[in-house]
């Protein structure tokens, strides 16, 4: 008797897909810094933050990250309570929310931001599955040269993109 599979096995079944659409961005941590690393992280949330989360109520913005004790915590993460939140909690739209990281992530950005001029910024709250996760990137703060460069780029690629569209339909200026 042989102990080898058979060679006519059917592959393994594909993972499911998974949405990945940003529920909130923070375009302003792309303007203001040079993003290096980036890592994806779980967010420990009440049950009223999920369902404000699902309904769009949040913003990043202001957000940033911070070590307490070896933990990492997401700070000035805004989530609006719905009207229709129950009545027997007290929903704080500001609380400060803990981050699921390894520990050896969490030693590695605090080593890193340790640094002069690092820190952790927080880049977009998506679903993964049905858990909320929160992609952070290890940031650098922009020089006020390197702004203006960014936004030459982006003047100049929406300059390049209407002469295209008006090359494509043969319209003038």
């Amino acid at each position: 008797m042989s102990t080898t599979a058979p060679a006519n096995r059917p592959p393994p079944k594909a993972k499911a897909a998974v949405s990945s659409k940003p529920i909130a961005e923070n375009r302003r941590a792309r303007f203001d810094y040079h993003l290096s690393e980036f890592i994806e992280a779980g967010v420990v949330l009440e049950g009223w933050e999920v369902k404000a989360i699902r309904a769009g109520q949040v913003q990043l913005t202001d957000g940033y990250v911070m070590n307490k004790g070896g933990e990492l915590f997401l700070i000035g993460c805004r989530i609006n309570a719905l009207r229709t939140a129950s009545t027997h909690i007290s929903p704080l739209a500001d609380r400060t929310k803990k981050l699921l990281l390894k520990k050896e992530d969490i030693r590695h950005l605090t080593a890193k931001t340790e640094q002069k001029g690092f820190t952790i910024v927080p880049l977009n709250l998506h679903f993964k599955g049905s858990n909320v996760k929160v992609e952070i990137a290890l940031a650098k703060g922009k020089d006020l040269h390197d702004k203006r460069d960014t936004e030459k780029k982006r003047d100049w690629e929406r300059e390049k993109g209407q002469l295209m569209r008006h090359a494509a339909t043969g319209r003038k200026g």
